[in-house]
């Protein structure tokens, strides 16, 4: 079974309609995607939605709650329908990369032992760029081609991460169904209970990577629920200094600089067409 896209459907129809554009101009035609709204899209952000499906080269399915039942249990019952499928979650309001679905995929086929593939992103905790464990600017333009192909052109080693970091993490469909569903009873946002569920993959046996091929930016971190921290914590008490000590100890740097180094490349020829380009030629004057 191919991947599947999940798409929470967030409130934000600016961020929304950013992020469609960019699956559209980033993801292979045809590739399956699922919108799924447990009540909160208003009438802009339907409307956005409306429009997309109508000339999207994906094959989008949208689906709408009449009323919400939360958005772990959401969720949830988005991947439950997917079962034995890899599935992406992608948040709201990501930017992805072009290319970004083959390279997380790819990751997965490189290595059985990936039970969860994050990529890179600006705002992305342990996976941010340039700089970890801050919010990076967006890129200027939110031109993302070049970042694409500087990603493309890292080693493929996927080092472990402490977790899986939800602005976009792709889910090998056997260490899911193996680890079971989300717990909707412990957690009130979906960002905290995927984590837990890439913690329950990793006592089984399987990695959290990174997929430094890939790069999927976003406007914010992702946000957890009030109590979600404190329940992630007492469940998992060896993961909090696990986090601090990755985030002190920074093994990732020479990752970071790597790709800072073939960043630099990527955007070379555009900088010096810049330099080289022709000057302007003034339009003449009208004899009066």
């Amino acid at each position: 079974m191919s991947t599947v896209i999940l798409l929470p459907i967030g409130v934000d129809d600016a961020a929304l309609d950013r992020c469609l554009a960019a699956l559209d101009a980033g993801t292979a035609p045809a590739t399956a995607i699922w919108l799924a709204d447990d009540g909160q899209a208003g009438p802009r952000a339907q409307a956005v939605i409306e429009h997309w499906l109508a000339q999207t080269p994906l094959q989008a399915e949208y689906t709408r709650r009449a009323r919400a039942i939360g958005e772990v249990a959401h969720l949830d019952e988005m991947l439950v329908a997917c079962t034995g499928a890899d599935v992406v979650v992608l948040a709201p309001d990501a930017i992805p990369a072009p290319g970004w679905l083959q390279q997380l995929q790819a990751c997965l086929a490189r290595d059985p032992s990936i039970g969860s593939a994050t990529p890179w992103c600006n705002a992305g905790e342990t996976a941010a760029w340039p700089r970890l464990g801050e919010i990076n600017p967006l890129p200027d333009d939110l031109d993302l081609a070049p970042l694409a192909q500087a990603c493309a052109a890292m080693p493929p080693l996927h080092p472990e991460l402490p977790s899986a970091v939800t602005h976009a993490v792709l889910l090998r469909g056997n260490a899911r169904r193996k680890a079971g569903g989300l717990d909707m009873h412990s957690y009130a946002s979906w960002n905290a209970a995927l984590i837990d569920l890439s913690l329950r993959m990793a006592g089984l046996g399987w990695r959290n990577a990174l997929c430094e091929t890939a790069f999927v930016a976003r406007v914010a971190e992702g946000v957890t629920g009030e109590g979600d921290m404190e329940a992630l914590a007492t469940r998992w008490p060896a993961w909090p200094p696990r986090l601090a000590g990755f985030l002190m100890a920074d093994p990732l740097q020479q990752a970071r600089h790597d790709l800072q180094q073939h960043h630099r490349q990527a955007i070379m020829p555009k900088a010096q067409g810049d330099l080289f380009a022709p000057p302007a030629i003034a339009a003449p004057e009208s004899p009066v």
